[in-house]
Order: C-alpha cells, then sequence, then structure tokens
C-alpha cells in the first residue's frame, strides 16, 4: 500500500497504460482522479488541449500528492505529408498539457511535497523516422521534466519521466492502421525491441509506481528507460 491516503492525478486514464496506472495505484491504497477524452466509469471526460477546462478540473478535484501525465497520441507519417493541424494536435497533447496540468497542480504539490511523473517515449530520446511531431513533442515533454526537476528540488518536489518503447495499447493498434503503406523497413525495424514483445501496460505503470514512491525519493530528473532493449 504505497499510496495509501494519496491523491493521485491521472490523465489518459480511460485505456492503455492511463489505465493500468490508475488501477495500480487504486489498489495501493490512492484515492486516484482519472481524466482522459475517451469515457469509462469513474473517468471525468476532458479535453486534455482545452487548458482553462483542465485548470478548473485540477483546482475542483485537488490538491494532489502525486499528478501522472500518461496521455499521448501519435500519428506516423512522411514529413512532407505531415499537416500543421496534426504537428499541432500531438505537440498540444504530448507536451503541452502535461505542462498546463503539472502547472495547475503545482500549489497543491509544494504544499504536500509531491511529485510528477511524466510519460514520455524513446521517441523523445532517439529519431524515429516518420514520428517528427511524436518526437519533437516527447523530447520536449523530456526536457521539461528535467527542467522542472532542476528549478523544484529544494521545494522537495520530484519530477521524473518514464521513456517506454513499443507498449501493447489500442493506441498503437491504431498507428498500425492508419500509417502509410510505402515506408521503407529497415528504418521501421529500428523501432523493434530486442526483446522481441511489446510490453504490457502494467510493465509501464509499475515502473511509474516506482518513481512516484518514497522508495525513489532520492530520484528527480530521471528519464527511466523501458523499451525492451531498443536504445542497447
Amino acid at each position: 500500500m504505497r499510496f495509501d491516503g494519496k491523491r493521485v492525478l491521472v490523465t489518459g486514464a480511460a485505456s492503455g497504460v492511463g489505465k493500468a496506472t490508475a488501477s495500480l495505484f487504486a489498489e495501493e491504497g490512492a484515492t486516484v482522479v482519472g481524466l482522459d477524452v475517451q469515457e469509462a466509469p469513474g473517468v471525468q471526460q476532458c479535453d486534455l488541449t482545452d487548458s482553462d477546462t483542465v485548470r478548473g478540473l485540477v483546482a475542483e478535484n485537488g490538491p494532489f500528492d502525486v499528478v501522472l501525465n500518461v496521455a499521448g497520441i501519435v500519428r506516423l507519417d512522411h514529413v512532407a505529408d505531415l499537416t500543421l493541424g496534426s504537428w499541432q494536435r500531438q505537440l498540444d497533447v504530448n507536451l503541452t498539457a502535461p505542462f498546463v496540468v503539472s502547472q495547475a497542480a503545482l500549489p497543491g504539490l509544494l504544499e504536500r511535497k509531491g511529485n510528477i511523473v511524466n510519460v514520455a517515449s524513446v521517441a523523445g530520446l532517439r529519431g524515429q523516422a516518420y514520428s517528427a511531431a511524436y518526437c519533437a513533442s516527447k523530447a520536449g515533454l523530456v526536457m521539461l521534466t528535467k527542467s522542472m526537476a532542476l528549478e523544484l528540488y529544494q521545494t522537495g518536489v520530484r519530477v521524473n519521466c518514464v521513456c517506454p518503447g513499443g507498449v501493447d495499447t489500442p493506441l498503437i493498434a491504431g498507428v498500425a492502421t492508419a500509417m502509410p503503406t510505402d515506408l521503407d523497413p529497415k528504418l521501421m525495424a529500428r523501432l523493434d525491441n530486442v526483446i522481441p514483445r511489446f510490453s504490457d501496460p502494467l510493465e509501464i505503470a509499475e515502473a511509474i509506481a516506482y518513481l512516484a514512491s518514497d522508495t525513489a525519493r532520492s530520484v528527480t530528473g530521471s528519464a527511466l528507460v523501458i523499451d525492451g532493449g531498443m536504445l542497447s
């Protein structure tokens, strides 16, 4: 019961890693507030790109001991075909929304000496073809994590991120059905794990829980890679 009595905010809580994370923290004693653009039992529906609504929900449901920015989107496309709308949407969800959520929750986190865990990606650590917007947004999230960790260290608020490789989620399934058919197989092979399987969402949730727990009280500014050996 690592999170007994803790109040925890989870974005992207309706499916995939967010759902697994919300369930794990609840099982370990936390009161979990979930936000997601999708409808789901026990999850408050919210478009995370609507900053005013996000701030209102954080204020209404807080203060929080732990903030988990899990929600994200990805679309594979040739950079020449990438629309400004698709570029902006991926930055809005993957980078701006975690900033807005974290900033809105910060007063409560400062009061409670809490922490933030962001879900970035190996795409934020190494370039991936056909993923310009996604790579840019996740690299930005890694650097946002590190910058906030440095700035807030004296307050007792820790900020970390996890960087998964392939994870077996509806998000990945959706990408596979929508991506172009003329992608270079050699470049796509760079996305393969050494361990020949996708991670289970619960594996990522467990890594998030470690970083959010008192066991990781000396860890801040970290980007924890869970990629099946992809970057090795």
